[in-house]
């Protein structure tokens, strides 16, 4: 059985990507795995022709921070390994990006979604 940790997750990444969607972006994997590399969703900003990683995280209360505050340098590490490598299998010359989509969702009000486009950068060195 899965823990409700995980419900959660994988509530909060499906509510992020029907966002998206409604923005106009075209979903092109969710839940994307290569070996031990993932990443949530992979998408298209159709407004600036980019390829969109986006990271999401979900939280059911903001009583430890809010939920973007767990993106941390790991995280962003692991974000960064495996959109080069999604990058590199589909040969992609387009720019692309690094977004965060942030869900509360405590299951009884409606969830809060923010969207923060451009939330990191690959780090240098």
């Amino acid at each position: 059985m899965k823990s409700e940790s995980y419900k959660l997750g994988k509530d909060g990444e499906q509510l992020a990507a029907s966002f998206l969607k409604q923005q106009g972006y075209s979903i092109l994997e969710e839940r994307w795995h290569f070996h031990h590399l993932e990443l949530d969703i992979i998408a298209i900003d159709n407004e600036k022709h980019e390829i969109v990683f986006v990271e999401v995280k979900t939280r059911a209360t903001m009583e430890y921070g809010t939920p973007e505050e767990a993106v941390d340098y790991k995280k962003i590490m692991r974000c960064v390994n495996a959109a080069d490598v999604y990058l590199k299998m589909h040969h992609c010359t387009l720019d692309w990006r690094f977004d965060i989509i942030s869900v509360i969702d405590n299951g009884h009000d409606d969830p809060h979604i923010d969207h923060i486009k451009e939330a990191f950068y690959p780090p240098l060195g």
